[in-house]
């Protein structure tokens, strides 16, 4: 049978396979066949020769191509190109595709939880923030995991991790067979527990409550040299059992802080508190506060509403609400009227609380840099008092003794009661101290943002007051500054900024402008009485040395 010529201009092998069947469609069914086969066998023999080839020039190659981690391409890649429901002609065949657009050899990328920063580092000195304390990850960024810090190993935490998962495994089934042999609600201890028991109360039995003269000189060797950088040793403090109930208790409770920070809701290494949980409300931070680092590195701390103190958890906060007596501020309350009080509190008296107080109002405020030396100063607290005691809504501070007649040094008030007109109060309730004392006061500076708006709308509504109810023909900014208590700085610009300061014929006359005054009428009688300062609900003295 003489055979077809191939075609000059043809290539491929496919061209002179699909000519021949073309020339033969006249023939028999088993010469089809015969033909079907021998072109089946032509192209496997050539795909696999083309396999050989591809096989020879990978083993001529000096090394892998390697990832960019620098571990060579796994085996996936191949397990993927030929799956079982594939024959093995499409195998080779799509190994020769990807050969031809140069993706033969791809190395598959290692991929890391996108949670971890390499730039963030244990505080512990000497740790590389390799291990954990839990056993279960591979690096840590906070005490609360570092195995350095609790004078451990990584190996022997991972150890540890494995006793403790076959502990449980085996609590497990031995509850699981307690609950099948006894159905009833109150039941008798089973033999295995009372076993337990007795277990137990030997080894506590077994502790021995004098330490010796070594163990005593290791304690202080070791508090020597780490000091606070270390946990101190626990061993001989009290039964192996209970150490071990301890140490079990620090696992999961880092095992917890860790899911928390791969889920995004802590943020260890960023030494920036994001939220706190403040009584009923929960608020996202806006500034950098200077807390200690093992509660800064958490990403949100829990506060007493009360006592201010700080804390690492819910179950914290919980147990300290049950045990804390604080209902108000400390100090003494000096004006009250309806739901809200002031507490005057003495930064010296009352360190602790100030200094708290301080640290959560940096949260809010850009410009604050009073933290810890809070004994020159003192601090009046807003509340707002209902069944549940006298709930935090501002505060501002004063020097005890200020040359240049300074009546506030900062003021905040609270992110959930902020736009209600608590602000404006603290302010009103500042300058009503300084008629008290007979001063002219003036808030110390630089004043944040939200501060400067604040006393912006003050002085305004003060000017505008004090103009309405003003008879006279002739009116001079001393009078002003001794009827309202605010510093002739401030009233001036306040005038400058209304447009109702003007010079003419060698004179400063101040403008009487209606439509402002009747705005700001409109304004009040809107407003209503709620959120405004009786001068006659005040009960307080200038503090003696003032």
């Amino acid at each position: 049978m003489p055979r077809r010529k191939r075609n000059a201009g043809s290539s491929s092998e496919g061209t002179e396979d699909s000519d021949f069947s073309a020339e033969h469609t006249d023939s028999s069914e088993s010469d089809v066949h015969t033909v079907r086969n021998t072109r089946l066998t032509r192209s496997s023999l050539r795909l696999s020769r083309n396999s050989q080839d591809i096989k020879q020039s990978a083993d001529h190659d000096e090394s892998p191509p390697r990832t960019p981690t620098g571990n060579a391409p796994s085996s996936e890649s191949d397990i993927d190109m030929s799956s079982p429901n594939v024959s093995h002609d499409e195998s080779l065949a799509k190994e020769l595709s990807l050969k031809e657009s140069g993706l033969a050899h791809r190395p598959k990328r290692r991929r890391f939880h996108e949670s971890y920063n390499f730039n963030m580092k244990c505080p512990t000195p000497g740790c590389n923030s390799l291990g954990h304390l839990t056993g279960k990850h591979e690096r840590h960024f906070s005490i609360s995991g570092c195995p350095l810090y609790h004078n451990l190993s990584a190996d022997e935490c991972k150890v540890k991790a494995s006793s403790r998962d076959k502990h449980v495994e085996e609590r497990t089934l031995s509850q699981r067979q307690d609950e099948n042999r006894h159905s009833a609600r109150q039941q008798a201890q089973t033999e295995r527990q009372l076993r337990y028991k007795e277990k137990v109360t030997e080894m506590r039995r077994k502790r021995n409550t004098v330490p010796l003269k070594e163990q005593k000189d290791k304690y202080t060797e070791h508090r020597q040299t780490h000091g606070s950088s270390r946990e101190p040793l626990l061993e001989n403090i009290t039964s192996d059992y209970d150490l071990e109930l301890f140490r079990k208790a620090q696992a999961r409770a880092s095992d917890d802080l860790e899911k928390l920070r791969l889920q995004g809701q802590v943020t260890e290494g960023g030494n920036m508190i994001k939220s706190i949980v403040f009584g009923r409300y929960e608020l996202d931070t806006w500034y950098h506060s200077p807390y200690p680092e093992e509660y800064a590195r958490l990403g949100r701390l829990y506060m007493c509403e009360f006592c201010l103190k700080y804390m690492k958890s819910q179950t914290i906060l919980r147990r300290h609400m049950a045990k804390c007596v604080w209902k108000h501020p400390p100090g003494d309350e000096i004006y009250r009227k309806g739901a809200i009080s002031v507490f005057e509190v003495d930064g010296k008296k009352n360190k602790i609380y100030c200094q708290n107080l301080c640290l959560l109002a940096k949260l809010f405020l850009d410009h604050k840099t009073l933290y810890y030396d809070v004994e020159p100063f003192l601090f009046y607290v807003m509340t707002e008092a209902d069944n549940t005691g006298c709930h935090l809504v501002g505060y501002f501070s004063k020097e005890k003794n200020s040359f240049l007649n300074y009546n506030v040094s900062c003021i905040l008030t609270m992110p959930q009661y902020m736009r209600q007109g608590y602000g404006k109060m603290l302010i009103d309730f500042s300058y009503l101290l300084s008629k008290v004392e007979e001063k002219v006061g003036s808030p110390e500076r630089p004043l944040s943002d939200l501060g400067l708006i604040s006393y912006r709308s003050y002085w305004k509504e003060v000017l505008l007051r004090y103009l309405h109810n003003f008879q006279g023909k002739e009116i001079s900014i001393k009078e002003i500054s001794q009827e309202t208590a605010v510093n002739p700085v401030d009233i001036v610009s306040t005038l400058q900024s209304l447009q109702m300061l003007k010079y003419w014929k060698g004179k400063h006359l101040i403008l009487k402008r209606q439509d402002l005054i009747d705005d700001w009428k409109t304004k009040e009688a809107k407003r209503g009485s709620n959120k405004t300062i009786d001068p006659t609900a005040l009960k307080w003295s200038p503090p003696k040395g003032t």
